[in-house]
């Protein structure tokens, strides 16, 4: 959880000071320095599992060492829960920490089996404990609605440009552009600018000279712009969570103001009310 969530859980009545206690260590950045580092060394020994030669030589050893990180895991989801009790599930981080660190605990055999290659997932855990990389995953989830509508000109330029591409080159180039959907993959290999040239344009040009005039504007619109728009939006998106903070960190700022300021009425008040009361009878 986030140091915004620990807050909100102090900020709630009837909470045990030693939850409170258990949640502020378990967030506290030595454990947060701890989980990380635990991360990364399950992620090397994960990747050495995939050496035959490495499993032969010091298999016992790797798995020993995932087991104690997977161990590691499940005790910081036990003391998280502990100390967040329900609000625990109000966080799709934590969900997703659970999610990662419960696939690892299914059996490695039977119809279950093909589950255990997913315990590769817990290298994402990265992205919940490091807070720089949550901004830029929450950037991109945040974005999702406004990448929609790029999208869909996307695929509508795609579809466009398919029809017309294999109405054109299917006579001459049927491997490429004999079919919708093998004019569509060409023409997504022609928008990663992958072999575009040498490899597709220029061979349909010794057959079409004027083929040019198809290609240049497609890679014009899909590559330059439609996928720009796709960077802009993320951009734009991330610097508006960047001034979230300084926005609710003036909000608290103005709280306050107002706080002292309803404090100063209410004294003043209190002076006024009981330097009036002396001459009330007179």
């Amino acid at each position: 959880m986030s140091e915004a969530e620990l807050n909100d859980l102090k900020r709630q009545p009837g909470i045990p000071p030693w939850r409170l206690n258990l949640a502020a260590w378990v967030e506290s950045p030595k454990i947060q320095r701890v989980v990380i580092a635990v991360i990364l060394v399950n992620a090397v020994i994960l990747g050495m599992e995939t050496s035959p030669a490495m499993m032969a030589r010091a298999g016992g050893l790797l798995i020993a060492i995932d087991k104690a990180c997977l161990l590691i895991f499940v005790a910081e989801l036990l003391v998280k829960l502990t100390a967040y009790r329900g609000r625990f599930w109000r966080s799709g981080w934590n969900i997703f920490d659970f999610l990662v660190v419960a696939v690892a605990l299914v059996p490695g055999a039977g119809p279950w089996a093909v589950l255990r290659s997913l315990r590769v997932l817990r290298v994402l855990r990265l992205l919940t404990v490091i807070p720089s990389l949550r901004r830029v995953v929450a950037a991109f989830l945040h974005s999702i609605p406004g990448l929609a509508g790029v999208c869909a000109v996307m695929c509508i330029f795609f579809y466009t440009a398919g029809v017309l591409a294999t109405r054109l080159f299917a006579d001459s180039f049927p491997e490429w552009f004999g079919s919708l959907p093998r004019s569509l993959y060409s023409l997504f290999q022609v928008m990663t600018l992958e072999s575009w040239s040498m490899g597709i344009v220029r061979p349909v040009m010794d057959v079409y000279p004027w083929a040019w005039a198809f290609f240049v504007p497609f890679i014009i619109i899909a590559t330059f712009t439609i996928l720009n728009l796709f960077i802009g939006i993320i951009v734009s998106t991330m610097q508006e969570l960047a001034m979230i903070p300084d926005v609710e960190a003036e909000h608290e700022e103005v709280t306050a103001i107002l706080a002292r300021i309803e404090d100063d009425l209410r004294t003043l008040r209190e002076r006024v009310g009981t330097g009036s009361k002396p001459g009330g009878g007179g």
